[in-house]
């Protein structure tokens, strides 16, 4: 199973995507800082599962129609940071989607997510990546999760890590920095948290027009072959 998340640095990189699915094939895609109204149905062959509503900067989730059935949808809201009450830019922080394998049944939770910006602290982020994955299982108690996004940490991860993990759920970088437009705020900002899976790897792939620079998860349920 491939899944790529990208930052489209305020919908800049939209005519990306459909070169990005050719490329890579992935069986989902998600996204952030998109434009939802300017959102096609399809991308090289994945339909949109939803985007969320409110903000007009917001995320998406895209899918395979012939490997998975779209089983339910949900947006939450986190804790805001000043930069959001002040600003507004986006409410809805998190998108997860619930998907159901064709071939064996087995159903799983993808979301898409998009943390409070550098001016907010870790501690708010932090407690903003705990709702979101306890809000995810909500939405279906012992399915697999995997969270991908933009989760703006890029120092202090072994903190992040050891949070996530007492969680019960892991923290897996990709092999290169995903964000390079400046110097001082170089390092890792997308990246996955996960339950359930066995993630192969994580492939940071060549900037593009976005300040962030897109990412390939390659994994597998836990214990399943896909």
């Amino acid at each position: 199973m491939k899944v790529i998340s990208y930052n489209l640095r305020k919908h800049r990189a939209a005519t990306e995507l459909e070169k990005l699915a050719a490329e890579h094939a992935p069986d989902v895609l998600c996204l952030q800082e998109c434009d939802v109204s300017a959102l096609p149905e399809e991308i090289g062959g994945l339909v949109l599962a939803d985007a969320t509503q409110g903000n007009r900067l917001g995320l998406a989730v895209y899918f395979r129609a012939n490997t998975f059935q779209l089983q339910q949808i949900r947006t939450f809201g986190l804790k805001k940071s000043l930069h959001d009450r002040v600003l507004r830019p986006a409410h809805e922080r998190v998108l997860g989607v619930r998907l159901r394998d064709i071939d064996d049944g087995g159903e799983l939770i993808i979301a898409s997510f998009h943390a409070a910006p550098l001016t907010a602290l870790n501690s708010l982020r932090r407690n903003q990546i705990r709702a979101a994955l306890s809000e995810l299982e909500t939405m279906g108690p012992g399915r697999p999760i995997l969270m991908v996004g933009d989760y703006n940490y890029p120092v202090f991860k072994e903190n992040l890590s050891q949070n996530v993990r007492e969680h019960g759920y892991t923290l897996t970088l990709s092999d290169d920095r995903t964000y390079t437009r400046y110097r001082v705020f170089k390092g890792h900002y997308d990246f996955a948290t996960s339950d359930g899976f066995t993630i192969d790897s994580i492939q940071t792939l060549p900037q593009r027009s976005s300040d962030h620079r897109p990412i390939l998860i390659t994994a597998a349920v836990a214990g399943t072959r896909w």
